[in-house]
């Protein structure tokens, strides 16, 4: 570095005004997403606590259980989801792209012969291709991303219905397949195996989001992605690895409901892409992009989980558990509002 390049000589212990703000911004930041967290957390034990005091039946192990294991496939999809919406973007195809990584598992498995860990890398590898036609559109294509992926969900739903012949792909002829989900570790055990893949994808998530550069370059692309490129990033091949790995989360969603039902469905991913964004946004992660966190969506997902079972076990009419689930939605989302206010001032 050159003598005109070199900063300024600081004197002893003093530090930049623009550092000190930029430090006690972060710090703010910090503790509005940890209360946020706190906050999402709170609502998940008071909803626990309002079913069970309403229903004792909801507290019943088994019941429980059943709650973490509707949480898998919703959690899944979220966690994929998050990385998207952190940048500003939106996927509107995991559900049905859900269903045809399903399928390509089901081709593989039944109509191939193949091993069951091959099946498992066909779908994930399915997904994670959808997740890179999304990023290239968006990315290099320059089409929004609502309509990128409302384009890629019409056709995620008409190849899964093609390639199965519209009709389910059911894996009799693999055998221990449904143990992938459903199966119990230890004997006894109330949690299935699908539980413990989820949160250990979650972990995966947390380490990508927290510890590599797709993660940091996740939340500068969502604050401010015009400044980003101008600071020398490849922004466009960024997005797309961005979206690819969303796409792979898609893809052990679609492997797990698979196990889950023995059986690739190709018509039923519709509307799982709703309930999956709403998870990360009651998670805290803004719409706006730039924040978020991955312990938020796995909340968020369980909030979901819990509200449905628990409307359900008080014996909610269906056509109410949806009204009550969009007024829920509706609040996440004004409340996202309310804090970007918030963060402007």
């Amino acid at each position: 570095m050159s003598l005109v390049d070199s900063p300024a000589p600081q004197k002893a212990g003093l530090e930049p005004a623009s550092e000190t703000t930029s430090r006690k911004g972060n710090i703010s930041v910090r503790l509005r997403s940890s209360l946020q967290q706190l906050l999402a957390f709170g609502s998940l034990i008071v909803l626990v606590i309002f079913f069970g005091i309403m229903n004792s039946r909801f507290l019943l192990p088994t019941n429980l259980s059943d709650i973490l294991l509707s949480t898998v496939v919703i959690g899944l999809l979220a966690l994929g989801a998050t990385f998207v919406i952190i940048t500003g973007g939106i996927d509107l195809s995991v559900g049905t792209g859900m269903s045809l990584c399903s399928v390509m598992t089901g081709v593989v498995l039944s109509y191939l012969g193949l091993p069951l860990w091959m099946g498992v890398v066909g779908g994930i590898l399915m997904g994670t291709v959808i997740g890179a036609i999304n990023g290239f559109f968006i990315s290099f294509l320059k089409i929004p991303p609502f309509i990128a992926t409302l384009a890629m969900m019409l056709v995620a739903q008409g190849m899964a219905l093609v390639v199965s012949g519209t009709k389910p792909i059911y894996f009799t002829s693999t055998p221990g397949f449904s143990n992938l989900a459903l199966g119990k570790p230890i004997a006894g055990l109330v949690v299935p195996n699908a539980v413990f893949i989820f949160f250990a994808a979650a972990i995966l998530a947390g380490i990508v989001m927290s510890k590599t550069l797709i993660g940091r370059y996740t939340f500068s692309i969502g604050s401010n992605e015009e400044a980003t490129a101008l600071s020398g990033i490849n922004v466009r091949s960024w997005k797309l690895w961005i979206y690819t790995v969303a796409g792979a989360f898609t893809g052990l969603a679609g492997v797990i409901i698979a196990a889950r039902l023995n059986s690739a469905q190709p018509g039923q991913g519709l509307g799982y892409e709703l309930q999956a964004i709403a998870a990360v946004v009651i998670g805290g992660t803004s719409l706006a992009g730039g924040k978020g966190s991955i312990v938020g969506t796995v909340i968020g997902a369980l909030i979901m989980s819990v509200l449905t079972n628990g409307l359900r076990i008080i014996s909610v009419p269906q056509e109410w558990q949806n009204v009550a689930i969009g007024v829920v939605i509706l609040v996440a989302v004004y409340l996202d509002m309310l804090r970007r206010k918030e963060t402007a001032k």
